[in-house]
């Protein structure tokens, strides 16, 4: 937002120029986030103990979660202070894509926070009743994709499927209500992801690393034109929200690493998703996305295939789900399922962006 106030000084000093570069000010976004979330990190956690926000854990989980009863919950606050302080000081405060993805994270992590309060208060896992929880979500989805269907271009109803040039459909109406069910989908996956010490938040930092790359490109009308994919103009700032992300992310893992000394609980997993989905929907990706976070994909189908076949057959296909707490019944420890599954985030990564050269 300063920018303002920065770029008359040009005709001073050459030096200014600086500020006007977009990957100057996403690099620096990254930064301001990192260096808050280390000095607010501390104090915020001694707050949430003060207040004795403490986590509740499933009785039916693994038995080693048991110990992390009464760790602070609702860290996810910091995640959001973090974004929102980076992204309002760098972002060029004229474009619409910005605020309506800083309108994601407040909203989704407002619904969070609700649902971790309940929790806390009731002493019970359970948190906001599943049908409200659901339809604050629907509210939310449908009112940021009306937003962006304002602001639309001649891209925004085209469906675009990875390797191929071309769009293959174009959704017209049918974008709303399926933009929407890729919001709530995306929010919930972040959501069930996030149940040990530095998965989600792990995860997180790939996806928004290679975001922020697909949103400059995209951004950017001689690299699109080269790479052959749709050229969204409002896009290339997004990529300062997205290194904002990884800021703030990088600097939580620090305090969220095993043995986790906070946890982001619903409020920061459900901003977290549900404004990668909004980024997804902004730049295009929304089939590359399931790529891009393979792993939360993997997760909540995980839950989807466990509940569809219990109903079916009274069996269970996995121990226990989402998928990562399978592999803790089967006796992994916590810290190699989530180096695992961190290196298998990586590779989704990096296979998403190996799709541009391969257009």
């Amino acid at each position: 937002m300063f920018l303002k106030l920065l770029y008359p000084l040009v005709e001073y000093s050459k030096i200014f120029n600086v500020f006007q570069y977009l990957t100057f000010r996403a690099a620096y976004a990254a930064i301001t986030a990192l260096l808050i979330s280390f000095l607010l990190g501390p104090a915020v956690i001694r707050w949430l103990r003060a207040l004795r926000l403490g986590q509740v854990v499933r009785l039916d989980g693994p038995e080693t979660h048991l110990s992390k009863a009464g760790t602070p919950t609702m860290g996810g606050l910091l995640v959001i202070l973090c974004v929102l302080a980076a992204v309002i000081l760098w972002q060029d405060p004229g474009e619409g894509y910005t605020w309506i993805v800083l309108a994601a994270v407040v909203g989704f992590g407002a619904i969070g926070l609700v649902d971790d309060l309940l929790k806390i208060r009731r002493r019970d896992s359970a948190g906001l009743r599943g049908t409200f929880k659901l339809t604050a979500q629907f509210v939310l989805s449908t009112a940021l994709v009306l937003a962006l269907y304002a602001l639309r271009n001649e891209h925004t109803t085209l469906l675009y499927l990875p390797l191929l040039k071309q769009p293959v459909l174009d959704l017209g109406w049918l974008y709303v209500p399926l933009s929407v069910l890729l919001l709530v989908g995306y929010s919930n996956a972040v959501n069930m992801t996030d149940g040990q010490d530095g998965l989600a938040t792990g995860l997180v930092i790939m996806v928004g690393i290679t975001l922020g790359v697909l949103a400059y490109v995209t951004g950017r009308a001689d690299w699109a034109e080269y790479l052959l994919v749709p050229y969204v103009a409002q896009s290339a700032e997004i990529s300062v929200f997205c290194f904002a992300l990884v800021g703030a992310c990088v600097g939580f893992l620090w305090f969220n690493t095993h043995p986790a000394e906070v946890f982001m609980g619903d409020t920061g997993s459900l901003a977290l998703g549900g404004s990668i989905g909004v980024v997804a929907l902004m730049t295009k990706k929304e089939v590359l996305l399931f790529v891009v976070g393979g792993v939360f994909v993997l997760e909540i189908a995980s839950v989807v295939i466990q509940v569809l076949h219990f109903k079916l057959t009274g069996r269970r296909v996995f121990r226990m789900a989402p998928l990562h707490h399978h592999f803790e019944k089967l006796g992994w420890p916590e810290q190699k399922v989530v180096t695992r599954f961190w290196i298998l985030g990586g590779l989704f990564a990096i296979l998403a962006l190996s799709t541009l050269k391969l257009q």
